[in-house]
């Protein structure tokens, strides 16, 4: 098992789940996190602090185009291992449909 970010963290990016992580799994993009899932140790500590429920097990139906999303872009996009503010639309776009397609940026983050 694994845990992946999914589309509840694009235009939110809340990054208190970074420092709970013992194995410094996260990823940066412009607007939103990854996981790396074959770093992850699976301890599930990051998942409770996701202010927007965007952590998820892999477990859970559907989450195979997620892995691998969350593969994709942690191998190209700079580790975060501190905590920084959300996006300023985060507590607007918490919860929003779709934002995938409407707000998804390949962009790398700055990371730190």
């Amino acid at each position: 098992m694994t845990y992946v970010v999914t589309d509840n963290c694009i235009a939110c990016k809340y990054t208190d789940c970074v420092e709970v992580c013992p194995v410094d799994c996260f990823y940066e993009g412009e607007n939103m996190l990854v996981i790396h899932p074959d770093e992850c140790i699976d301890c599930g500590v990051c998942e409770p602090e996701c202010p927007a429920d965007a952590i998820r097990p892999d477990t859970e139906p559907d989450m195979d185009e997620w892995v691998e999303f969350n593969r994709k872009y942690a191998e190209v996009w700079p580790c975060i291992i501190t905590r920084k503010d959300p996006l300023p639309e985060a507590e607007e776009r918490d919860g929003e449909e779709g934002k995938r397609a409407k707000y998804f940026s390949e962009t790398p983050g700055v990371g730190g």
